[in-house]
């Protein structure tokens, strides 16, 4: 069993068993550099935070939904249920309905979940259907309208079914429960809600039911990242995947898109020192200083992702202490020239701390030649913290980032840390480097025609070293 706390094995879905939860790790995969656009940021700014519920039919998947949508209750969370989405039956079929299988995945309209989905996560009103069971057709006068939100919650028996649907979703639940249990479920709600007897819910059952979760439910359970037992009776799951998903959306968009992107939690103080440095109008002396003061924060976030062991100390009073040590095999790398301007810091809080340097072109090539690097020998052997304020397109970051994995860095083991990021270099540096981490202190607006940071501050290290033509 993992020993870390359950927030951080929530966060990186690790693939570790805790407290019941049976969490599968994202797949990694290699995604070419792409040139960034304005549309791709817009779109990744308003994305909302989708949920599929999955699991076996009268497994408490509702019941599930119902208490995550109560305990967000502060939140705009609203519930499209697959079943919405059966086909209407033909008159052949309606004449032998009782060979109907309803839990197969030709029963559903996957074209139109998905059209919904996509409107809905476009930030577009969508009618839900409302399918009657007992005609077993959709009332089509009655839709139920479904306004745009920060959750979406999708819930239904097939929905980790097809690819398509489940690479809508940002977190992947699936709802486990005894089929015994099921089964009592089923009887009681088909015989009060749908007025059926007992033999025929059962007939259905062991036609129908227990065939189709077999071959096509419970395969799907390899897709989900969290697997809650007992449904709604585990209230202590529910609790902590909530608690998950405030933490989520606390977050910049885009943290919900990369595990690997960290922005440090805004506070007054920090918005005011971003507020002074991109003033046009701030004298050097007062943008060095608040500068220097985010890069400090910055560096200290950037610190809290490096491995650590325990270590126990005796304190004056000949008690105990139980903490850790700091990771030994650290370096600095920074990108010349604003780069230099975050050196201090890393020195005021790492010790005689190594630093290399990469040198990239901008000018004429968008950021893509490497011109010069003086690097430590030992370098493949540390954990490397690269450093550049400014994250714009990524193009630079790419070379820098490339160059290190030819020197030998595990990607793992590279910490990028800036002071403000573009979307679209985020967009880049994470699909070309899905295992690196990006420590940043605010997400930009995005690049104007010129490729520059919006609203941004300028050119940093003309403003930091008093070069600007000013």
């Amino acid at each position: 069993m993992g020993s870390k706390p359950v927030e951080d094995v929530l966060d990186s879905l690790s693939g570790v068993h805790f407290s019941g939860f049976h969490l599968n790790g994202f797949q990694q995969g290699t995604a070419k550099v792409e040139q960034p656009t304005a549309s791709v940021a817009e779109s990744a700014h308003k994305q909302p935070f989708v949920i599929g519920v999955s699991g076996g039919a009268a497994s408490g998947k509702t019941t599930v939904c119902d208490m995550i949508i109560e305990q967000l209750h502060d939140q705009r969370v609203v519930l499209v249920n697959q079943e919405s989405f059966y086909h209407n039956l033909t008159p052949e079929e309606l004449a032998n309905v009782h060979e109907y299988n309803f839990d197969h995945p030709d029963a559903f309209d996957t074209e139109g979940l998905l059209l919904a989905m996509e409107k809905l996560k476009h930030g577009q009103s969508v009618d839900i259907p409302k399918y009657d069971f007992r005609s077993f057709k959709t009332e089509t006068s009655k839709p139920r309208k479904v306004n745009p939100s920060d959750v979406i919650l999708l819930e239904g028996i097939l929905i980790f079914h097809d690819s398509r649907v489940r690479a809508l979703m940002n977190m992947k639940i699936f709802v486990d429960t005894d089929a015994d249990v099921r089964l009592a479920k089923r009887i009681r709600r088909d015989t009060v809600e749908k007025d059926r007897d007992i033999g025929m819910v059962l007939d259905q059952y062991s036609k129908f039911v227990k065939p189709a979760f077999d071959d096509f439910i419970h395969p799907t359970k390899k897709y989900a990242d969290i697997i809650i037992p007992r449904g709604g009776d585990n209230h202590i799951a529910i609790d902590l995947i909530v608690q998950h998903i405030r933490t989520k959306l606390g977050q910049n968009d885009l943290c919900k898109i990369y595990p690997n992107l960290y922005v440090i939690q805004s506070t007054f103080q920090i918005r005011g020192m971003h507020t002074l440095i991109r003033d046009a109008q701030i004298t050097k002396h007062d943008f060095v200083f608040y500068a220097d003061r985010l890069i400090r924060l910055v560096v200290e976030h950037g610190l809290g992702h490096l491995p650590f062991t325990e270590k126990q100390v005796i304190t004056p009073t000949d008690s105990v202490y139980t903490g850790v040590d700091f990771c030994k095999r650290l370096c600095g790398v920074s990108v010349i020239r604003s780069g230099e301007s975050m050196e201090n810091a890393l020195r005021a809080c790492c010790k005689g701390i190594k630093i290399g340097k990469i040198l990239i072109h901008r000018e004429g090539d968008n950021g893509k030649q490497l011109i010069y690097e003086k690097l430590p020998q030992d370098i493949s052997e540390r954990h490397v913290l690269l450093l550049d304020p400014i994250l714009g397109t990524g193009n630079s970051a790419v070379q820098a980032i490339s160059l290190l994995l030819r020197k030998g860095v595990p990607e793992t083991n590279i910490i990028f840390l800036n002071l403000i990021s573009a979307p679209q270099g985020v967009h880049v540096v994470c699909k070309h480097f899905p295992r690196i981490k990006i420590v940043t202190s605010e997400i930009e607006t995005g690049l104007n025609k010129e490729f520059r940071v919006i609203p941004g501050m300028g050119e940093f290290g003309d403003r930091y070293f008093g070069t600007d033509d000013e």
